[in-house]
């Protein structure tokens, strides 16, 4: 299978809140969301061939979790030879309180 560009679709605010939910309950004390940044979102989209972008679960030095955000192309491949991303802001503390995805 190859990437198009199409992967994902959106789903139903019910249902995202539903499986943020259950995350939150199983993971009381979890990182909760990650915030990355249009600029850097921008740059890995503008690479040559990017299709979208892979997310790989990570733990720093310290046991957080962490998200790491490369480009991948329409060959499944990740663009490692481009930028590659972390140091997201996360929730808790950059929250939306008021999220029905995060209440």
């Amino acid at each position: 299978m190859a990437f198009n560009g199409n992967e994902g679709a959106p789903i139903d605010l019910a249902l995202a809140a539903q499986w943020t939910a259950n995350y939150r309950t199983n993971n009381p004390s979890g990182i909760r969301a990650h915030f990355f940044g249009r600029d850097i979102l921008e740059k890995i989209l503008a690479q040559e061939g990017c299709m979208g972008i892979r997310m790989y679960y990570a733990l720093n030095d310290e046991g957080e979790q962490q998200l790491v955000l490369v480009g991948a192309d329409a060959g499944e491949k990740d663009q490692t030879n481009g930028t590659v991303a972390d140091f997201s802001s996360v929730c808790p503390n950059n929250c939306d309180p008021n999220s029905a995805l995060n209440s």
